[in-house]
């Protein structure tokens, strides 16, 4: 299997968008808060399996493991959804990130 790049992730967050544009909130910079906010819920679904279940246990567990992968998804997806909303490009992230990476690799 090859690497999942953002660029793969946005263009099927803009599939998934434009296929309930009648339903779900509409992307824009407004928006933005929205999606931050539903992102920070799921992140809250992974931090609730590691701490009802323990480190090792949802590491380790195929089922419990399956829900914790599954709501990291959901957790890229609205930060996908944060991207869209504020026009960050899978070029500019790779370029803010390096940047930090190469600031971190120098701090001790």
């Amino acid at each position: 299997m090859s690497d999942f790049s953002i660029n793969e992730m946005l263009d099927m967050q803009k599939r998934l968008l434009d296929k309930y544009k009648d339903k779900w909130e509409k992307i824009s910079p407004e928006a933005g808060k929205h999606k931050l906010l539903w992102m920070i819920g799921e992140i809250g679904e992974v931090i609730d399996i590691v701490k009802k279940h323990g480190d090792i246990k949802a590491s380790n567990d195929v089922d419990l493991r399956k829900d914790l992968v599954e709501e990291m998804a959901d957790v890229l997806m609205y930060y996908n959804d944060v991207m869209l909303c504020y026009g960050i490009t899978a070029d500019e992230l790779k370029q803010a990130y390096t940047e930090k990476f190469e600031k971190n690799m120098t701090r001790w």
